[in-house]
């Protein structure tokens, strides 16, 4: 009877043991499987990352297409020559007496123009017509004195895409600066 006992409990415990072998080694496949769902889940969690740029890149390009149609759209930029005798404090543009772009600048800005940058400072639409701009620079002279350049450019607006810069030069026979205005032809 004690051997049948014995026998019974070495029975249950090999059971037992086999069952939690078979357990464990269930628990080691799901892991695994848990590891692998879960990297695939991250693969594809990247790719429609991917997606979603692509398709807000390609959205933002289509808002500039409908907000900017090439044929309203106008860009005003500003350079600067050596600025010795205007410091550039601040631009002011006006198109038939609307103000459409202002601009202050910092001591690196009027820097970066004096050493060639040019500035986008204004993008926008106009109707097909005639129109008149008209810049007013504000800045410091060579003398340290406050002093306002302006200057008027009449243009007409057709069904291409207009470039204006407004250059300061520095007019050497008399020492000032002045206001240039040309389109840009593409």
């Amino acid at each position: 009877m004690k051997l049948c006992n014995l026998f019974k409990t070495l029975t249950v415990l090999v059971l037992a043991l086999s069952f939690n072998s078979v357990s464990f080694a269930e628990s080691t496949a799901n892991a695994k499987k848990a590891t692998e769902s879960s990297s695939e889940l991250a693969q594809q969690l990247e790719q429609l990352k991917s997606q979603v740029i692509q398709l807000n890149r390609e959205l933002f390009i289509l808002e500039e297409d409908l907000l900017f149609p090439a044929s309203t759209q106008i860009a005003i930029f500003v350079s600067v020559d050596t600025g010795r005798f205007f410091a550039l404090d601040s631009v002011e543009v006006k198109i038939n007496d609307k103000d459409v772009a202002g601009f202050l600048y910092t001591k690196r800005q009027r820097q970066a123009l004096e050493q060639g940058g040019i500035q986008k400072l204004y993008l926008g639409n106009l109707k097909i017509g005639q129109y008149q701009l008209t810049a007013i620079f504000t800045g410091v002279d060579s003398d340290g004195r406050m002093v306002k350049r302006a200057a008027e450019y009449q243009f007409d607006k057709d069904d291409e895409s207009l470039m204006i810069e407004l250059k300061l030069v520095d007019n050497t026979k008399n020492y000032r600066s002045q206001v240039v205005i040309e389109e840009w032809v593409l």
